[in-house]
């Protein structure tokens, strides 16, 4: 006889009572192959392999005794290097299989409970694998199972002792059946990706120390990037809203000086005004082609003579402004008065002529340049 131990997953399963206790429903044992150790099996010195298969068939897996030693089985916190007894149930035992065991399936389902708070507390967070502990007769007959695949041994007369919760399990599809102490040799090992370094082994503290390290140095060029690129961006908004600035004030400017009919004609009264007051002061002025500032220092110098050439822009038109402040337009009639009545052919006509060509000067005044008159 050897003593063995199957391992599952009851993780899923498992629930929590009102009263505190852990029960759960777990399928404990399956037909088909297993594989042990061979110190685990207790393998003869003629077998070389390295893990013994052991074939668990149906008609033993379901036997009428194999099933009936599950009934009431003590459940333990880990295995116990001595199997389960009357003598020593109290001290190990915390809890037991409470139920009907049934067959479902390939596997044999059983309900346990967990009793003892303190072992609730591992089995959910420590302790989350189920591990069957049992006694078998092994036939060391190889051979090949019905589905063809072959195996070492041929587990007989199985007999359940009790139901541990350990902390590791091994590999089996439906089962998750695992050595609960992996052999020394083999060192167990977990692989993630850690930034950009792949199949990093937990186990290696330098390999995760460079990963981390490599992470790290990673995130923070990212983070000074990130700062890098804000600050650019703030400076680009603050670029951005300064030629919105200019925009909003060319665009003014541009309505401002907007040619309208109404300004044409500003300026066109504008210059007639600076131009018949101009001929008040000097009547011979010629105003064709000259500008508003040009008209107005002739007209000055006329009045002042010689002294006012040298004479500044602003005290000319200061001159000019003071000079014609009270000055009246010409009147044609009284100016010929004035020289006396001469006789000419036809008076009327004459009169109409005179009337015409101070119209017409009037009228063509803004196609010359103006400029503007300060106050």
């Amino acid at each position: 006889m050897v003593q063995l131990f199957d391992t599952l997953d009851a993780s899923t399963t498992a629930r929590i009572c009102a009263d505190g206790c852990l029960v759960a429903d777990v399928r404990a044992a399956r037909v088909g192959i297993q594989t042990y150790l061979p110190s685990e099996a207790g393998a003869p010195d003629s077998f070389t392999g390295d893990m013994v298969r052991v074939y668990r068939p149906e008609d033993e897996v379901f036997s009428r005794d194999s099933m009936a030693s599950f009934a009431a089985a003590p459940f333990t916190i880990d295995h116990p290097v001595q199997s389960v007894t009357a003598d020593n149930w109290r001290q190990l035992g915390v809890g037991e299989v409470n139920g009907d065991v049934v067959r479902d399936g390939g596997f044999v389902r059983v309900p346990v409970i967990v009793r003892d708070a303190a072992s609730v507390e591992k089995v959910r967070t420590t302790h989350k694998q189920l591990s069957m502990g049992y006694s078998c007769t092994l036939d060391w007959t190889p051979g090949t199972t019905p589905d063809g695949q072959a195996y070492d041994a041929v587990q007989r007369n199985i007999r359940i002792n009790h139901i541990a919760a350990v902390r590791a399990a091994r590999g089996g599809a439906e089962l998750k059946i695992s050595d609960e102490r992996p052999p020394l040799s083999e060192k167990l090992k977990m692989k993630i990706t850690i930034g950009d370094a792949k199949d990093v082994d937990l186990s290696d503290g330098a390999a995760v120390a460079l990963a981390v390290g490599a992470l790290n140095t990673s995130l923070s060029d990212a983070q000074a990037k990130v700062g890098s690129l804000t600050a650019e961006l703030a400076t680009t908004n603050t670029a951005l809203q300064a030629k919105d600035g200019e925009i909003a004030a060319l665009t003014q400017k541009l309505k401002d000086a907007e040619v309208t009919p109404a300004k044409l004609q500003q300026l066109a009264d504008a210059r007639a005004d600076v131009i018949a007051k101009a001929k008040l002061l000097a009547p011979s002025i010629v105003t064709d082609g000259k500008t508003d500032a040009d008209i107005r220092k002739e007209a000055v110098i006329a009045k002042l003579g010689d002294s006012a050439k040298d004479m500044a822009d602003a005290a000319i038109e200061g001159a000019f402004i003071a000079f014609t402040k009270n000055a009246k337009a010409a009147d044609p009639l009284r100016e010929t008065l004035r020289d006396g009545v001469q006789h000419v052919a036809d008076a009327e006509a004459h009169f109409a002529d005179t009337q015409r060509k101070l119209s017409d000067q009037r009228r063509n005044a803004w196609k010359t340049p103006a400029t503007s008159v300060a106050a």
